[in-house]
């Protein structure tokens, strides 16, 4: 007999149906919770060409060059070369109040308009000047050291020279290329009319300009300070070409420029203070040399 309702047995479905059947988990798929997954090496980002295209970005990649290339050949340090702070720290405190009493006396004794213009200027020339004084005196200075040396020394010094030279015979060839370059460069823009070889003169006088520049003022820096890797000769050899330099330097301040002004004692301290300071410094690194790591040039 027919009648109303669902047929006999479970419910078939609607709200009170039983669940389904829980899914087996999925292929390739790690449980819950997830474990964290190891994060791989930080991507750095490139700045890409266009930094490099930059003015700034260009002056510095010129100037890091120069930089490199300047170090490479002036600033070798050798195998005999003495790293010693201390001296650092002291030459570092004698250039700082040299300074300091440079500016001192061009504010109390010198009224020229142009004092500090000319004080700045003089700093650059002797930077400039310095190697080429050591390219005149310093192969005398040289020479005096390996003869003072013992006799069973010498040649041993002597087969050491070739780092200086080597250094010498780069910085001249730099001045010779860079002077040449210029020279040429002017007499052709007197001249109508241009060829394929005055382009790439011209070409040749702009990297000079830009590069040939910096190298030159890093090269005289570092040849004026490591005395064009003279330390691979002797460690001691610096310091004495260094009490040579200042003394030279000296006698042309004195030829060119004449007495400075002031009072008598402070004419004596602006002419002999520098040289006397930097003759004290040399004289106590030499003796440091020998007491503390024993370095002695006779035996």
């Amino acid at each position: 007999m027919g009648g109303w309702g669902a047929p006999p047995g479970p419910p078939q479905g609607g709200p009170y149906a039983p669940p389904p059947p829980h899914p087996g988990p999925i292929p390739h798929q790690p449980p819950y919770p997830y474990t964290p997954q190891p994060a791989g090496p930080a991507v750095r980002r490139s700045r890409g060409c266009l930094s490099y295209f930059s003015l700034f970005g260009l002056v510095g990649v010129i100037l890091r060059s120069a930089h490199r290339v300047a170090t490479r050949l002036f600033a070798q340090e050798g195998e005999g070369r003495i790293v010693d702070r201390v001296v650092d720290r002291v030459q570092l405190a004698r250039t700082v109040l040299g300074a300091a009493a440079t500016i001192a006396l061009i504010l109390a004794y010198n009224v020229d308009r142009d004092r500090w213009e000319d004080a700045a200027w003089g700093g650059v020339a002797n930077l400039i000047a310095a190697p080429f004084v050591l390219l005149i005196a310093g192969p005398l200075v040289i020479l005096g050291f390996i003869y003072y040396a013992p006799p069973h020394l010498r040649p041993h010094l002597r087969t050491r020279l070739r780092a200086p030279l080597k250094a010498v015979g780069w910085y001249v060839l730099t001045l010779v290329v860079i002077s040449g370059t210029l020279l040429l460069t002017a007499q052709i823009d007197e001249r109508d009319g241009r060829s394929w070889w005055e382009y790439a003169l011209a070409v040749a006088a702009l990297i000079v300009v830009l590069w040939g520049l910096p190298f030159f003022f890093m090269a005289s820096l570092y040849s004026a300070r490591s005395a064009f890797n003279s330390a691979q000769v002797h460690p001691m050899l610096p310091p004495v070409l260094t009490l040579a330099l200042v003394w030279v330097f000296a006698g042309f301040n004195l030829l060119g420029d004449g007495m400075p002004g002031g009072p008598p004692v402070v004419q004596f301290c602006s002419l002999l203070g520098g040289p006397l300071s930097v003759t004290a410094v040399s004289l106590w690194e030499l003796r440091r040399m020998r007491t503390r790591f024993g370095v002695v040039l006779r035996a």
